[in-house]
C-alpha cells in the first residue's frame, strides 16, 4: 500500500485512457478510429482464417460476359431461363435452385401482348387469326411457360427491399416468417425497409419460397453481414440465405431466440438467435443486434476465387453440360458481368460477386460456420477494459521498465489469444481495438511519466555522459548505462575525414565574421547528416570534419552507414552549391576518406582538456585516403576493407596505392550508386573500366587504348579516365617491368 500511495500520480494518468475505452464502449463517446480499427482487425482475422478451399456443396451459375456476348443483353426471355431450370432439374438433377435476381417487369419479348391487341382491334373479325392466336398462346406466354418450370420444384426467387421517399412496393412478396406477436412485445432492433421490388404474382405464386438478397454496407462502405430476418410493415421476411437452406432441411418454422440463461436477468430484452424449429428439433443461428450474421467468406472471390465452382450459364442454355454434371447440387443462379450491377466491396475483395455472399452464408449454415458479434460484446468489451486497465493501472508503476514491457506485452497476447479462441471456436466476433489501443497508451503514459517525473537520477547520468559522448548517442546509452565505460579499447570502427575545399579562395573575397557563418552553416548541415546516420563526431579541424561509426554504441553496420552518409554528404555539398549560385557565392568543394580497420578508441587528453576520440593506423589510413580524393578526381574515396563491409553499394575500383608510411600496397574505391539503383549505362561503364584495370595491371598498354574508347563510347567523361590516359602514355615509354605490381606510391600526406 505504500508503494501504491506512493505512486498514486502515475496510477491516477494510467487510469485516464481507461476511462475514454470505457466511455467508447459504453456508447457515450464514440470513437470512429477504435470502431474502424476494430473492422482492421476483423477483416485481417478473417483473411488469414480462410479455408480457401472450394465447397462441392454450393454452385453458381453465372450470367457472366460470355453468357450476355452468346444469348443477348439482360434480362433474357423467360422461355430461355424455364428451360434452363428445366435443364438444372431434368438433365443435371440439382437439390434446389436459388435466383439472385427479381422477375418484377412481365416478359412481353415474344410479341403475344401486341398480338392480343391486334385480336381486340384492327384483326377482330378475322376468324382464321383469332384460332392461331389461341393455339399459339400458351408457347408465346413466356411468363406463364416461367411459371410452369417453377412449379412443385424447390426453387427460391430473390427480391429485394428499400427504403425510399414514397415506400414504393411492386410485385408480390412471399409469406413473412415471423409475426411480431411471436417477439412477445420486445423492441428488437432489425433491420426495417418501408418498400420492395418482389416478382411478378404469377411467378411468386408458382415458387414456393422466396427471400430478399439485401446486405448490410457499414460505414466504410464494406459489405460485412446479411440480415437474416428484417421487418416490413409489422412483418418479418426471411433473407434469400435463409430461406434456401430451410427448404434444403425441411422447411423449419422460424422463430426468435430468447437468451435461457440463468444468469440472463428476465428484463434483457435483447434476441439471442433465430431458431428453426421441426418437431422436437431445433436448430439456433446466432444473430447480432441487428439480427443478421456476419458472411463466413471461404476465399477471395469470383470465378477464380476457389471458394464456390462458377458454371457459365450458357453452357446450361446451350445444354452443353454431361448430363448429371450438378447432381445433388444446391445452385445460386447470378451474375459477375460488371454492368449489371451486382459487385460489392467486402473485406475479401473490392470487386465480389453479391450472389457469392449468399453461397457463402449457405455453405457457412451447412457446415456449423458462421460468426456473429453478440449484443452482449458491449458488456464482454466492458469486463476486459476494467481487468486489464486496472491491471496495468496498478502494476506497471511498481515494475522495471523490462519488467513492465514485458507485463504490457503479455496483457496484450491475452487479449488477442482469448479473441482469437472465441472467433475460431464459437463464432464470436468481439471488439478488440479498445482494449488494445487503452493497454497500449496506458503503458506510454506509464514510461513516459516515469521518465519526465521519476527518472531525474538517470538524466544526471545522462549528463556526465554528454560530457564525454556526443548527444544524439547519449539516449540509447542511458537505457543500459553499466554497458558502457570510457576506457580506451580496440575496436573495428570506421572513420571519415571530410575536407571542404574552396575556403582558402573565399577567405580572400570575404569578411572573417561571413566566412564563419558560412564555415558555420555548411557544417552544421554536415553534421545533421552524421547524427542522422547515428555517427560520432570526433573534432572540427579548420575547414574538416573527423566522425567515426561503431563506437561507443556497437554497431554491426557502421561501414554501410558511414558510406551512405559520405554521398548524403556529397549531395548536400551539391545542394549547397545551388543555393550559393544564386546568392553570387563561389562553389565550394568536399573530399571525403572513409577507412574500416582496428583503432583505439576512448576518453583521451589531459587534465585541461578531453575528448572521447579515435587513434592508430587505421584513423591515419583514412586521413590518407581524404587527400587522395582530390588526385583522382572524387569526392569520395573508401578503402578496400570498408567496401567488403558494404555490398548494398555499386563500387568503382580506382587504384591500388601505396601511401605514406604503409608498405603494403591497399585498394581504394568509390561508391557510385545504390546496387539496387545502378542503371544499364552505368553498369556497363563500371565493367568496361573493369576491364581496363585489369589490362592495365597487366602492363597490356594497346587494351587499355581499347577500353578507354570504349569509355567515351559510352559518353564517360571523368577525371578519372583522363588521369588514367595520361598514365597510359608515359608508361608507354617504359620497358616491361615483371616485378611491377600495379600500385601508385604517394609519399606526401
Amino acid at each position: 500500500m505504500g508503494l501504491l500511495a506512493r505512486h498514486w500520480s502515475r496510477i491516477a494518468i494510467t487510469l485516464v485512457p481507461l476511462v475514454f475505452a470505457l466511455l467508447h464502449a459504453m456508447g457515450v463517446l464514440p470513437i470512429g478510429v477504435l470502431q474502424r480499427l476494430d473492422a482492421i482487425i476483423y477483416d485481417a482475422r478473417l483473411r488469414a482464417t480462410m479455408p480457401k478451399t472450394i465447397d462441392p456443396k454450393v454452385v453458381i451459375v453465372d450470367i457472366d460476359e460470355k453468357s450476355l456476348a452468346e444469348v443477348g443483353r439482360w434480362p433474357w426471355g423467360r422461355n430461355r431461363l424455364a428451360g434452363m431450370v428445366d435443364e438444372l432439374f431434368d438433365r443435371q438433377k440439382v437439390a434446389i435452385v436459388g435466383f439472385d435476381v427479381v422477375f418484377a417487369e412481365p416478359d412481353d419479348s415474344s410479341g403475344l401482348k401486341r398480338l392480343r391487341e391486334m385480336a381486340q382491334s384492327e384483326l377482330k373479325d378475322a376468324a382464321g387469326f383469332q384460332e392461331r392466336l389461341t393455339q399459339l398462346q400458351s408457347s408465346l406466354d413466356y411468363d406463364a411457360a416461367f411459371a410452369r418450370s417453377l412449379e412443385g420444384r424447390p426453387v427460391v426467387l430473390g427480391y429485394y427491399l428499400t427504403s425510399d421517399r414514397d415506400g414504393r412496393k411492386s410485385g408480390a412478396l412471399p409469406a413473412p416468417v415471423m409475426t411480431r406477436e411471436a417477439l412477445q412485445g420486445r423492441p428488437i432492433a432489425f433491420t426495417s425497409w418501408d418498400g420492395y421490388g418482389a416478382n411478378l404474382p404469377q411467378l411468386a405464386k408458382a415458387a414456393p419460397a422466396g427471400g430478399y438478397f439485401n446486405s448490410i454496407t457499414d460505414g466504410d462502405g464494406v459489405v460485412r453481414s446479411i440480415p437474416l430476418v428484417a421487418e416490413h410493415a409489422g412483418a418479418y421476411y426471411e433473407s434469400l440465405a435463409l430461406a434456401m437452406f430451410r427448404m434444403l432441411i425441411g422447411q423449419p418454422t422460424v422463430e426468435p431466440g430468447f437468451p435461457r440463461d440463468r444468469f440472463v436477468g428476465r428484463s434483457y430484452m435483447g434476441l439471442e438467435s433465430i431458431v428453426l424449429k421441426q418437431g422436437t428439433r431445433r436448430l439456433a443461428i446466432p444473430v447480432d443486434a441487428r439480427v443478421a450474421t456476419l458472411v463466413p467468406f471461404r476465399g477471395p472471390g469470383g470465378a477464380t476465387g476457389g471458394s464456390f465452382q462458377y458454371v457459365s450459364a450458357s453452357d446450361l442454355t446451350g445444354k452443353r453440360l454431361p448430363e448429371g454434371s450438378l447432381k445433388d447440387k444446391i445452385v445460386l443462379v447470378g451474375t459477375t458481368a460488371p454492368g449489371l450491377l451486382d459487385l460489392r466491396v467486402t473485406p475479401v475483395g473490392e470487386t465480389y460477386p453479391g450472389v457469392e455472399t449468399h453461397a457463402n452464408v449457405i455453405s457457412g449454415l451447412m457446415d456449423g460456420r458462421m460468426f456473429v458479434k453478440p449484443d452482449y460484446a458491449v458488456g464482454y468489451e466492458v469486463v476486459i477494459l476494467l481487468v486489464s486497465g486496472l491491471a496495468l493501472a496498478f502494476l506497471l508503476p511498481l515494475l522495471s521498465a523490462t519488467v513492465a514491457v514485458l507485463v504490457s506485452v503479455g496483457v496484450v497476447a491475452l487479449l488477442f489469444a482469448l479473441n482469437y479462441w472465441l472467433f475460431m471456436a464459437h463464432g464470436l466476433v468481439m471488439p478488440l481495438a479498445s482494449a488494445l489501443v487503452m493497454a497500449g497508451t496506458a503503458f506510454a503514459l506509464n514510461m513516459s511519466y516515469g521518465y519526465f517525473v521519476e527518472s531525474r537520477s538517470k538524466r544526471e547520468l545522462a549528463n556526465l555522459f554528454g560530457t564525454y559522448v556526443p548527444p544524439e548517442l547519449v539516449d540509447e546509452m542511458v537505457k543500459d548505462p553499466d554497458s558502457y565505460s570510457m576506457k580506451a579499447a580496440s575496436k573495428e570502427l570506421t572513420v571519415m575525414f571530410c575536407d571542404m575545399r574552396g575556403f582558402t579562395n573565399l577567405s580572400e573575397k570575404m569578411e572573417p565574421t561571413q566566412l564563419q557563418e558560412l564555415l558555420n552553416a555548411v557544417f552544421s548541415r554536415l553534421t545533421g547528416i552524421i547524427r542522422a546516420n547515428r555517427g560520432t563526431i570526433d573534432k572540427y579541424m579548420g575547414d574538416c570534419v573527423m566522425a567515426f561509426w561503431g563506437a561507443p554504441v556497437e554497431m554491426a553496420d557502421h561501414a554501410p552507414l558511414a558510406v551512405k552518409t559520405a554521398r548524403e554528404m556529397s549531395q548536400a555539398v551539391h545542394e549547397i552549391n545551388r543555393e550559393h549560385q544564386a546568392k553570387g557565392i563561389p562553389p565550394i568543394g568536399v573530399g571525403i576518406g572513409l577507412n574500416t580497420g582496428t583503432m583505439c578508441v576512448g576518453d583521451m587528453g589531459s587534465d585541461i582538456r578531453r575528448s572521447y576520440t579515435v587513434i592508430g593506423d587505421a584513423v591515419n589510413l583514412g586521413s590518407r585516403l581524404e587527400g587522395l580524393s582530390k588526385v583522382y578526381g572524387v569526392d569520395i574515396v573508401v578503402s578496400e576493407t570498408a567496401r567488403k563491409q558494404a555490398p548494398d553499394f555499386a563500387w568503382q575500383e580506382l587504384d591500388r596505392v601505396r601511401v605514406k608510411g604503409k608498405e603494403q600496397a591497399v585498394g581504394i574505391f568509390h561508391p557510385v550508386a545504390p546496387a539496387q539503383g545502378l542503371d544499364k549505362q552505368a553498369a556497363e561503364e563500371l565493367r568496361t573500366w573493369a576491364a581496363f584495370l585489369k589490362s592495365y595491371r597487366a602492363q597490356d598498354w594497346d587494351q587499355c587504348d581499347l577500353q578507354l574508347l570504349n569509355l567515351q563510347r559510352l559518353g564517360a567523361k571523368k577525371y578519372l579516365y583522363e588521369l588514367y590516359s595520361e598514365r597510359v602514355a608515359s608508361m608507354r615509354l617504359l620497358p616491361f617491368d615483371p616485378g611491377w605490381d600495379g600500385a601508385t606510391n604517394f609519399e606526401t600526406k
